[in-house]
């Protein structure tokens, strides 16, 4: 049975909470992503650019709450996923990706639900937000 079967308005129906953010994982992203920018990877350079060290990619972060958003809804069930960037997300943050039922409808006989998304970090500051449109 889907976690939105009987989900009502402020119900939370997507959570996952994510390892800390590693100088490895972010190695390993910038391979995978193609996305080598040197704010990402070495320390000198973020330094230099007058950050306290290298950050994560926000495309990550993108990643990770929509990973958080299939583990709970299947991906033949989304008929929407936007996000903005909110701050920066640094080295060693411990992400928790989340997800509230804003509003149910119908748009052409589906019945579905539009979801609030948020990934924030340990101390609870809002990295990235968005929303998600999902059949129910």
């Amino acid at each position: 049975m889907s976690v939105l079967a009987n989900a009502a308005v402020g119900d939370r129906v997507v959570h996952k909470s994510f390892p800390p953010i590693s100088r490895h994982r972010l190695a390993l992203y910038c391979g995978a992503s193609g996305d080598h920018n040197p704010i990402h990877v070495d320390s000198d350079f973020a330094r230099k650019a007058g950050f306290p060290d290298v950050f994560s990619h926000g495309m990550l972060v993108m990643g990770y709450l929509g990973q958080a958003l299939t583990d709970a809804v299947p991906p033949s069930q989304i008929r929407a996923f936007s996000t903005r960037f909110a701050a920066i997300t640094q080295l060693g943050a411990q992400l928790t990706c989340e997800g509230h039922v804003a509003e149910l409808s119908e748009h052409d006989g589906e019945r579905r639900a539009r979801l609030t998304l948020t990934a924030r970090d340990e101390t609870g500051q809002v990295k990235l937000a968005g929303e998600a449109v999902v059949a129910i």
